[in-house]
């Protein structure tokens, strides 16, 4: 296959032999060039990977234990009409599971240790339906929360912050206190741990008690559940689900899914990884615009060769393709050398972060700061065709203005010394 010879040459001059020192020079400008592609190219795919991949963690682990979708009385208290709200969100044809609740805050006391908890009763037959930590539990745990018997499951982290285990009394503390003649006096009950769980999301490892709702109700002093939690098909419908079962839902009742739960979260990672992608495009963007001093150097050296080019015949359009060639390939190279490296790395990071760890003897991931102990990745296609685009597209405007240049060489200018 003949290809033309304005890519051979160009193919030629990418290559260019270290015969003399300056052609040798030309060479390592447009190595350091392909380089620094390669290596803007392969950070950008192994940051957005690794940031989609925290976010895929984060969010399956949160979901986990959160419900997609929370019908909540607006002020905390009991819902009015359990049952046809129950019966109305089991209507919608997205809902396959529905649970109710009761949501409350109190402290848990073991000694002198005293932890804040998000207290939240269920009802052990029906929560396996709703999350995904409930039905792991559904078979070992759950059971053991009896209604009057005061039973509570605790994360791991919790419990450990309190030095309990299973079989350990705790005394729970109500917010809202009695009045006696002597003033307000809290209300306490005391408590049986009857199992642990670990969610692998120490955000509710570490505060999150479960017990049954009958209980919660008489320690809270409330009626009946406070909501009713929902797992609908496709998680990524919950916001739509959420407001036609807002407008379909009989009284005045809050509905909120998950990505509202947890919206600022969600917003500072979006946000996050847009600015992450455009400060390691401009890495790719000096290594690209690097190559227009390659070029101009290779004209400067060429220029006898242009000129005799032209005088065989050779339009403008033709010399200026020559050096396009030669830019573009830098780019393509460096280009595909860079998606292989950072593709390399992404698949394999849950490998090599740990090694980097055992070797330097540090953790880059404390959970309790990260929420998560280890390094994900995630390469979604989205992201990984924008940066190759981008990176070629930076290496071919590189070559227009030096190639220009080229064009406008004047051959017996160029040949008077020569």
């Amino acid at each position: 296959m003949q290809f033309p010879y304005e890519f051979r040459l160009g193919w030629r001059y990418t290559r260019a032999g270290r015969g003399t020192r300056r052609n040798g020079f030309i060479s390592f400008i447009s190595g350091v060039s392909m380089l620094g592609i390669a290596l803007g190219v392969a950070a950008l795919i192994i940051v957005l990977s690794v940031m989609n991949g925290f976010q895929k963690e984060v969010r399956d682990r949160m979901l986990g234990v959160l419900s997609h979708i929370e019908v909540l009385e607006p002020q905390g208290q009991a819902l009015p009409e359990l049952a046809r709200t129950l019966q109305e969100a089991q209507a919608h044809p997205a809902v396959v599971g529905a649970a109710p609740f009761i949501a409350a805050q109190g402290l848990l006391a073991r000694g002198e240790d005293m932890k804040g908890a998000l207290v939240r009763g269920i009802d052990p037959a029906l929560e396996p339906q709703v999350t995904e930590l409930a039905a792991e539990l559904a078979d070992t745990v759950l059971p053991r929360l009896v209604p009057g018997q005061y039973g509570v499951v605790l994360g791991g982290a919790l419990a450990r912050s309190l030095g309990v285990t299973t079989g350990d009394a705790v005394t729970l503390i109500a917010p809202s206190g009695q009045l006696t003649p002597a003033g307000v006096v809290p209300r306490l009950r005391q408590m049986t741990v009857v199992g642990l769980f670990d969610s692998g999301h120490y955000e509710y490892d570490s505060t999150l008690a479960l017990l049954h709702q009958d209980d919660a109700a008489r320690i809270f002093r409330l009626e009946g559940p406070t909501g009713v939690r929902l797992k609908i098909r496709d998680l990524h419908a919950a916001r739509e689900v959420a407001v036609e079962l807002a407008a379909r839902l009989s009284g005045d009742l809050l509905v909120r899914d998950w990505t509202r739960q947890n919206r600022t979260w969600f917003a500072a990672v979006q946000l996050e990884k847009r600015m992450m992608f455009i400060i390691l495009t401009l890495i790719v963007a000096v290594a690209a615009f690097n190559l227009v001093s390659t070029l101009v150097m290779t004209v400067t050296d060429k220029r006898a060769d242009i000129a005799i080019l032209r005088t065989l015949g050779a339009s403008p359009g033709s010399i200026m393709a020559v050096f396009v060639v030669q830019g573009a390939l830098v780019g393509v190279i460096g280009t595909g050398a860079g998606l292989l490296l950072g593709l390399g790395v992404a698949f394999h990071i849950d490998t090599l972060v740990p090694a980097l760890e055992s070797l330097l003897g540090a953790s880059f991931l404390p959970q309790d700061i990260y929420l998560i102990s280890r390094m994900p990745s995630d390469p979604q296609r989205a992201d990984i065709l924008p940066i190759g685009l981008i990176s070629l597209a930076l290496a071919f405007l590189a070559t227009l203005y030096p190639s220009w240049r080229a064009s406008r060489v004047n051959p017996a200018e160029a040949l008077r010394y020569e």
